[in-house]
């Protein structure tokens, strides 16, 4: 926020006098980047209003005010200071202990991208679609075994910021979400997201990436004959009237990605509820792939060869086979397997906010990746 206060200015000069004001109007408003850049200016000024507010009352706990700033002891959360660790590094010390990265995890972005059509081809800024589901996959190559990192989409963190034709503009403090939609809808957004999340987890080393259209989710889920979910979430009848919480259901065609996709958006932290639904379903799959395999020993290389137009990434396809292979012949995906990133949710005038609880973060940084010694 530093960076764009001092360059704001030159940043609006550079985009009237390219003539791309109104262009960026029009084409963002889709996914939501032109209003929050409309908003940039108002929130400075207001935050700035805000803690000065805070500090003359001396408050000592987190609040929302009436201009929507998130506050705790009289200074912006957005504002105070970050505890991660240093994890750039291969050593890390956490209370006195050394940590070294175990060479034997790998890190993988996964990214759920909420777009419809192929991804074969680049798009104009804002148009790529945003990041509907993050996950860092840590897989134990010695074992084949992997746990899932979930990381909330409206995470609040530095995200790469660019103009209509792709020019880097800086970054900002703005929703994890949005990282993907400021890059062209292929490797470039997928390395702005991967930037994001790594920035956010302490300078830590993601070996590689994957981002998957969210709409193949029914052609995989209807692959494997259906996934059987435990519905975890109130109010999802209005999906299907088989969904009431508690109840047991086999997902089959377009019921598997709304099973994954709905929220209700007139609940405050509608997406971070959502994730309950997301992991029942990641475990529900993995359950129904490794079923299918006992019968059907090509079924991974067969899935991945149905969304190959729907995907995105830097891994050669015998190096992410692989990977789903060791990870199917590992055993059962529990739920004690994927975690979620900690933090704290607040409900803001404009947007849900979630800032991250980096001493929690930094415990299961240490506990996936890391080995004492």
């Amino acid at each position: 926020m530093d960076w764009l206060r001092q360059n704001w200015t030159k940043i609006r000069g550079a985009l009237i006098g390219l003539g791309l004001v109104g262009l960026v109007a029009a084409g963002w408003a889709g996914v939501g980047l032109y209003r929050q850049r409309k908003a940039i200016e108002t929130e400075i000024a207001a935050r700035h209003q805000a803690e000065q507010r805070q500090q003359e009352a001396g408050a000592s706990h987190a609040q929302v005010g009436a201009d929507g700033q998130v506050t705790q002891g009289g200074t912006s959360l957005a504002d105070q200071p970050r505890r991660i660790l240093d994890f750039s590094g291969n050593t890390v010390e956490w209370n006195g202990r050394i940590y070294k990265r175990n060479t034997y995890i790998k890190a993988f972005l996964c990214i759920g991208v909420d777009r419809a059509g192929e991804m074969t081809e680049t798009t104009t800024t804002g148009f790529g679609g945003q990041c509907d589901g993050i996950y860092v996959i840590a897989q134990d190559t010695a074992r084949g075994s992997i746990q899932i990192l979930m990381v909330p989409r409206d995470t609040m963190t530095k995200i790469t910021m660019t103009d209509l034709s792709g020019n880097v503009l800086g970054k900002d403090l703005q929703h994890l979400l949005l990282a993907y939609a400021f890059g062209d809808g292929r490797e470039k957004s997928c390395e702005f997201t991967k930037e994001a999340v790594s920035d956010l987890f302490g300078g830590f080393s993601i070996d590689r990436y994957m981002a998957v259209d969210t709409s193949v989710v029914s052609v995989l889920n209807d692959a494997v004959g259906g996934v059987e979910v435990t519905v975890p979430t109130d109010g999802m009848e209005v999906i299907d009237p088989s969904f009431t919480k508690g109840s047991t259901v086999l997902l089959k065609g377009k019921l598997a990605e709304r099973f994954v996709r709905y929220r209700d958006v007139g609940r405050d932290h509608s997406a971070l509820l959502r994730m309950n639904q997301q992991q029942e379903y990641i475990t529900g799959f993995f359950d129904a792939v490794r079923s299918t395999s006992r019968t059907n020993s090509q079924i991974v290389p067969q899935l991945f060869d149905l969304i190959q137009n729907y995907m995105v990434t830097d891994m050669p396809k015998d190096e992410y086979l692989k990977i789903a292979v060791n990870a199917l012949q590992s055993g059962d995906l529990t739920s004690d397997q994927i975690r979620t990133v900690p933090g704290t949710g607040v409900t803001t005038e404009r947007y849900d906010e979630f800032y991250v609880d980096d001493e929690g973060l930094n415990e299961l940084l240490l506990s996936m990746f890391y080995r004492e010694g």
